[in-house]
């Protein structure tokens, strides 16, 4: 593990601490990345960013001077259904089409606690409809990180009950996908988990959920048929409270006869490929999701 990978789980560790001894409102939390938004690396030069309309979604076409034309990857951003901006991950998008060799499409799905389930699911259908009037399913992958890398899943679910062609491949980076808590690195990993405080969980899932069944195939897809879904590959952290959300997954997926693999990164912090630009690890992780992806688009 890099000593810059060490430091950031200390400086980590020194905000989920500060950050346990207050309930912090989602309403305050968006305003406080709002004002980050501005300190947030550009692209590299060259890098075409254009706003879309994907579907009625607000969405960000992200095109790096290495893309091929014909692929795209469709990134589902994390934060736990109720924040994320384009612009607070635009340091990441770029990093996603430059190992891909793809477009990358970020969209804006419907956050809660205002618009709860099935808000989110019903726009990344749409914002995936949208993208395939325009590339060749097979040359499209799915990407998301934390609660997208569950929406990512979930879109795949409902994708195929509705007999609509399926993406090539997909990536679950430190998924979400039991909302109804029942992982048993909730308790095991509550202290080695530098970032996520199980103590919020609850309160997230129920403010997504809306009174919705936490089991719901759609909101957690680790209840659903996993059959016929395309090639998958999840990347999580030995240390995450979130760490047999993505085992359970994979077994999941293997046992319904699909192409999965799955990474243990020792010691790392939940969705650390966000911290590339900082560690070596996120950059050695995007590479590895970038050489899945190019196999397969």
């Amino acid at each position: 593990m890099s000593a810059r990978a060490e430091l950031l789980r200390l400086a980590l560790r020194l905000l989920k601490g500060w950050h346990s001894r207050r309930y912090v409102p989602i309403a305050t939390a968006r305003r406080r990345l709002k004002r980050i938004e501005a300190f947030v690396p550009r692209p590299p030069a060259g890098t075409q960013t254009t706003a879309v309309d994907a579907g009625g979604v607000n969405a960000v076409r992200v095109a790096v001077g290495q893309a091929r034309s014909d692929r795209c990857v469709l990134y589902f951003h994390g934060g736990a259904y109720a924040i994320g901006t384009a612009k607070l991950l635009r340091d990441f998008t770029w990093r996603i089409g430059a190992a891909a060799r793809a477009h990358v499409l970020y969209f804006d799905y419907r956050l809660a606690p205002e618009h709860p389930f099935p808000a989110a699911l019903e726009d990344a259908v749409a914002a995936y409809r949208w993208l395939a009037g325009r590339f060749d399913a097979r040359r499209i992958a799915f990407l998301g990180d934390s609660a997208g890398g569950g929406l990512a899943l979930a879109t795949l679910y409902k994708l195929r009950d509705e007999g609509f062609a399926l993406p090539a491949a997909a990536v679950a980076v430190s998924p979400w996908t039991d909302l109804a808590l029942t992982g048993p690195s909730l308790r095991a990993n509550a202290a080695a988990d530098p970032m996520l405080n199980v103590a919020n969980l609850p309160t997230l899932a129920n403010d997504y959920l809306a009174g919705a069944d936490p089991r719901h195939r759609y909101a957690s897809p680790l209840y659903g048929d996993a059959s016929g879904l395309p090639p998958i590959l999840i990347h999580v952290g030995s240390d995450e409270i979130l760490r047999d959300d993505s085992i359970r997954m994979a077994e999941k997926l293997k046992a319904a006869g699909c192409d999965v693999e799955i990474e243990v990164w020792p010691r790392m912090p939940h969705a650390w490929h966000l911290f590339a630009r900082i560690i070596p690890e996120g950059r050695h992780a995007l590479a590895r999701i970038g050489t899945f992806l190019q196999q397969r688009l």
